[in-house]
């Protein structure tokens, strides 16, 4: 917020923190990527998070690039033609899984009415980059060629996630532009990855003690890209494109005390000057991955309602 105190972090988003540091977990960089993506699980369940009903969620799977990636599917009812959403989680590209982001799953299947594809990638650093985007860009050219089995409108798609999955909402956009297609309408990114520079402000400003810290981000850097050229690629940093021109409308929901939020910022100010209908908010007194809190963090459903409402309009322009 410009001039005076910045906002203090809200009450609901500290306790959502102390409770996640009451567990005592290691932080990531400290143990193995197995071991992280089972204390993440852990902690998940341990905090949970109020989970909205929806028509049916099924497990399934399809053919990736090199083997069967698993997805769930949420469907708000059994009628036919409902929009698509691909949704991709968080956690660095290293953790998270398709219980990660359940909760956005749940929460935009009800409020946009969509078929909602969530889409368990390839992980690294068994899988560094690009697997996970290319599993990401695979499911949803899948999903929109199986549109009939799976009861969708093919030409109205929407992209979203958190952290690394608004990076991986982000990247599959822009493959899209990129390859010829698929059209995809509207691309949600939370709480975003988009560049690896550990020196911007608010990297220095949040570097821990928010839950995300600078350090997990430069190890999940490391074992996604690695140090070389891989790191600039714009399926990686979505803001070293040299051209953002031409991408579906977007929706950038940040948070306050988010190591990430000024590259968040700065993404959607170069979406905008591209041309790009873009709408990008900063959370005031929010911490990285508030929007998956749903029933914890009322700013998580009110973050929900506002990208949902972009999704629906840029499906009317459809």
């Amino acid at each position: 917020s410009s001039g005076g105190l910045p906002m203090p972090l809200h009450p609901q988003a500290a306790d959502a923190l102390e409770k996640a540091a009451a567990m005592g977990f290691p932080s990531a960089t400290d143990v193995t990527p197995e071991e992280a993506r089972a204390n993440a699980r852990i902690s998940r369940s341990a905090i949970g998070a109020e989970v909205e009903p929806v028509g049916s969620v099924e497990d399934s799977s399809f053919p990736g690039p090199a083997g069967e990636v698993p997805i769930r599917i949420y469907r708000p009812d059994e009628d036919e033609g409902h929009p698509l959403v691909m949704l991709f989680h968080g956690g660095g590209w290293v953790i998270g899984d398709l219980d990660a982001e359940d909760t956005t799953a749940r929460g935009t299947c009800s409020r946009v009415n969509a078929v909602v594809v969530s889409v368990d990638y390839r992980l690294a650093p068994e899988i560094r980059f690009p697997g996970a985007v290319e599993d990401c860009y695979a499911a949803t050219k899948w999903a929109i060629d199986n549109s009939d089995s799976l009861g969708i409108d093919g030409s109205r798609v929407a992209t979203t996630g958190t952290s690394a999955g608004g990076n991986l909402s982000g990247a599959v956009s822009m493959m899209a532009r990129d390859l010829g297609g698929p059209h995809i309408s509207h691309q949600v990114l939370f709480c975003p990855v988009i560049d690896f520079d550990f020196d911007r402000k608010s990297y220095i400003e949040c570097a821990e003690g928010y839950g995300l810290t600078r350090e997990a981000m430069i190890l999940y850097w490391n074992q996604y890209t690695g140090t070389g050229e891989d790191r600039s690629n714009p399926y990686a940093a979505l803001i070293r494109a040299s051209d953002l021109s031409g991408l579906p409308d977007a929706t950038i929901i940040a948070a306050q005390y988010d190591p990430l939020v000024d590259e968040a910022v700065a993404y959607g100010d170069a979406l905008k000057a591209a041309g790009v209908d873009t709408l990008s908010v900063v959370y005031d007194g929010m911490t990285h991955g508030f929007n998956n809190r749903t029933g914890i963090i009322d700013a998580a459903k009110e973050a929900m309602d506002q990208s949902a409402q972009r999704i629906l309009r840029s499906f009317g322009d459809v």
